[in-house]
């Protein structure tokens, strides 16, 4: 255990693949504090956390009992003994995590801190009034009055926190990190010079318009791919829309390696989020910034948190949201000028070094929690 104590991690699904990565860097370069995972179940992205987990409960059929009871009720199990391991705050991911780490946070009388990822924030369904309220419903005023901090991964999310009626002196953006490159990725072998989209299949990704850009280039002749990188609810329906799109190619999921591989070859980086009807958005997508620490210039959508990272014609292209002809143009503009791709990845690097390095910004996190454990006096 270090010298600075224990931080528990609630994080309720311990952990998807889509969230491994950008979670683990989060305390990569933590010092004092010893963080411990616990939440309800675990999922496939654990193995690529690198963390053992304490998960609420006890073992067999009771311990379902026991998660369904914390679940609904905030009524915390007997086992594992938590105050045992003598924690000094708790770090929740998600407003949902927040809502449910929230009886713990009480009973062992330390500081909650929640983190807001994105569509937590801006999603309107999560804060609509419903006859049979949620539990992060139930439990969201709550939450404003005690959580001590609520960490925000763009100023875009304490924006739309603010416009929630979060109290605006609890909400702290720190940005999320990626490491920096190590060693060089040589890019996989190609014939043609192809655009990337890393992320998951889901409606705001804004995927569609992207393969639209892709006709709109198609049908003008250009020789370009597209390949995709990822999976989700949206594939059967992304696929059927790219028929007749002979230059795109959907990958499924890779390894992170495999996929910093395709990054490193790839004529762009293609971030075309959108925000839907339902006022889903992004915060700061991670893939934004592992592109740009990739050297990789990032056509991406004047959206969500992503202006907060991409510098308009110095580090990529902002365009507007649900446009394939801005996309098209951007890529024209990249593929026409070798010099201008190798400028703008450059410059992509050196900012992804200087603002968005996963030591930096952990360490900033955990300088964070270290001064809310201490003004607790816990």
């Amino acid at each position: 255990m270090t010298e600075g104590g224990v931080l528990l991690v609630y994080r309720d699904r311990i952990v998807p693949h889509s969230e491994a990565h950008f979670l683990r860097r989060q305390y990569l370069g933590f010092r004092h504090l010893a963080p411990i995972w616990i939440g309800r179940r675990t999922d496939l992205g654990l193995p690529d956390l690198g963390a053992e987990p304490i998960l609420l409960g006890r073992h067999g059929g009771f311990g379902a009992v026991d998660r369904l009871l914390f679940k609904q009720f905030g009524r915390i199990p007997r086992e594992p003994d938590l105050a045992m391991l003598r924690p000094r705050l708790i770090h929740a991911h998600f407003g949902k995590g927040g809502a449910l780490a929230l009886p713990i946070a009480r009973a062992l009388k330390v500081p909650l801190v929640v983190t807001f990822h994105g569509g937590d924030a801006t999603k309107n369904n999560h804060y609509r009034r419903q006859l049979i309220p949620t539990i992060f419903q139930r439990r969201c005023t709550a939450l404003k009055q005690e959580a001590t901090l609520i960490i925000c991964v763009a100023e875009h999310i304490r924006s739309a926190l603010i416009s929630r009626g979060f109290p605006p002196a609890k909400l702290k953006v720190i940005y999320y990190g990626v490491e920096p490159e190590t060693g060089s990725y040589p890019p996989p072998p190609a014939t043609r010079p192809y655009l990337l989209f890393v992320g998951r299949f889901v409606e705001k990704k804004g995927i569609g318009y992207l393969l639209d850009a892709m006709r709109l280039l198609q049908n003008e002749g250009t020789t370009l791919d597209l390949v995709l990188v990822g999976e989700g609810p949206m594939s059967e329906v992304l696929s059927r829309k790219s028929e007749g799109l002979y230059s795109t190619r959907f990958m499924g999921r890779l390894p992170n390696e495999e996929v910093r591989r395709k990054m490193s070859g790839a004529l762009a980086l293609c971030v075309p989020s959108v925000s839907t009807r339902d006022g889903d958005s992004e915060g700061l997508p991670n893939v934004v910034i592992e592109g740009m620490a990739a050297a990789v210039p990032v056509i991406g959508s004047d959206q969500g948190g992503i202006g907060e990272a991409v510098e308009h014609e110095r580090t990529g292209f902002l365009v507007p949201p649900a446009n394939p002809q801005a996309i098209a143009a951007a890529a024209r503009r990249l593929l026409s000028d070798p010099t201008l791709r190798h400028r703008m990845g450059s410059a992509a690097q050196v900012a992804a070094s200087e603002h968005f390095n996963a030591f930096t910004q952990s360490r900033a996190l955990e300088d964070t929690l270290l001064a809310v454990s201490d003004s607790s006096g816990v």
